[in-house]
């Protein structure tokens, strides 16, 4: 009997799945791919319409189970092209703390979104997270009409507008990507995959 597709979740690049699942040397026809909601990252999960989403980050929702790391990314800072540091191939995290950046959206975690965009910089400056952010499309309108910057991952560069430059950030450490299930609810298949991708990252990571 064959098992049926794996509802796979991510936010942003649909490239980056990919390539967590090619890695994993499992074909991607396989797979269903949707984009979640990232004011409401767990919802679709939690509702049972996936069986595996992309987080990046912490651990942090208790009733979730998490792979272990599959994969890193990046950080980068998403800029207009007008920008003042849009000309840059890098900056610093204290260069971008003189521009405002985005606050946390919906009931996404807020302890992992002070990862993902930190309220203060490592010296000690706060970062002013003020802009409203309901989805991709949202930031990208932001920072093309103003100065905002947002702190961001090197996969958010596959969706990024042609008035946006995506800019390495330097001093702040990549993310670890993980998969998140629900406990109890992952059919056999799904679990030879995850073993799968976790296999590929040990293998690369020793290569």
């Amino acid at each position: 009997m064959t098992a049926p597709p794996i509802r796979f979740g991510y936010h942003g690049s649909l490239r980056a799945a990919h390539a967590i699942v090619a890695d994993a040397g499992h074909p991607v026809e396989r797979f269903s791919f949707a984009e979640y909601d990232i004011t409401a990252p767990f919802r679709a999960l939690r509702d049972g319409d996936l069986d595996l989403m992309i987080v990046k980050f912490g651990r942090s929702e208790p009733d979730l189970a998490y792979s272990a790391t599959v994969a890193t990314e990046d950080r980068v800072a998403l800029l207009g092209a007008h920008h003042p540091l849009a000309g840059r191939t890098s900056v610093s995290v204290e260069e971008l703390a003189d521009y405002e950046a985005f606050r946390c959206p919906g009931t996404f975690p807020l302890d992992v979104w002070d990862e993902v965009v930190p309220p203060r910089t490592p010296a000690g400056r706060p970062i002013r997270r003020r802009h409203e952010l309901t989805g991709t499309g949202t930031v990208m309108a932001t920072v093309t009409r103003t100065d905002a910057v947002h702190l961001s991952l090197r996969s958010l560069a596959d969706v990024a507008s042609a008035a946006v430059r995506v800019v390495g950030v330097h001093d702040l450490p990549p993310a670890p990507v993980r998969l998140a299930r629900r406990r109890g609810h992952t059919p056999d298949h799904v679990m030879e995959f995850v073993r799968d991708a976790e296999a590929a990252a040990v293998r690369r990571e020793a290569s």
